[in-house]
C-alpha cells in the first residue's frame, strides 16, 4: 500500500492487495473506494475478493469502477457522494491512482479552481496538466 494524500481525508494509492485490509484499517482509513474494473486485476484483486477482506477488517468498502468510458458526470458525483459521506479518512484505489486522483480532480474544479486542483494533484506525485481545458471549463460554470 503506497497512499498519497490528496487532502487530508481523501488519499489515492496504486493497486492494494488483501493483505493490506489491516494496514488500512491502522492507518485510520474508514471507506476504501476501489475504482479499478475487475477486467483489468486477476480473480485475488477482484472486487468481491477485496471487499471480503476490507469488510473483514471493519471496513467500509464501496465499488465504483472507472474506465476514460465511465469517467461521467454521474460517477463523478458518485465519487463525490462517497468521500464526503465517509465517517472518516478515505482510501481510493486504481492501477497507479491516477484515475483516483482524475475523479476527485474532475469533481473539486468547480469549487477549488483549475490551478489549485492541478497544484493539489501535483504534490500527490500526479501530473494533470493535460486536464486543464476540462477543469477550467468545469471551474468557470
Amino acid at each position: 500500500m503506497e497512499p498519497r494524500i490528496i487532502t487530508d481525508r481523501y488519499h489515492v494509492s496504486p493497486q492494494i492487495s488483501p493483505e493490506d485490509a489491516a494496514a488500512i484499517k491502522q492507518a485510520g482509513y474508514t471507506l476504501v473506494i476501489d475504482n479499478r474494473p475487475d477486467g483489468e486485476v486477476p480473480p485475488d484483486f477482484q472486487a468481491d475478493a477485496m471487499r471480503v477482506a476490507m469488510e473483514s477488517a471493519g471496513l467500509r468498502f464501496e465499488v465504483l469502477p472507472l474506465t476514460h468510458q465511465t469517467m461521467n458526470a454521474d460517477n463523478i458525483m458518485r465519487q463525490g457522494e462517497l468521500i464526503e459521506g465517509a465517517e472518516g479518512k478515505v482510501l481510493a484505489y486504481c492501477a497507479s491512482g491516477t484515475r483516483s486522483t482524475v475523479v476527485w480532480a474532475l469533481g473539486k474544479a468547480s469549487d477549488l479552481g483549475a490551478d489549485t486542483v492541478l497544484e493539489t494533484a501535483a504534490r500527490a506525485g500526479y501530473n494533470l496538466e493535460g486536464l486543464r481545458p476540462t477543469l477550467r471549463a468545469l471551474a468557470e460554470r
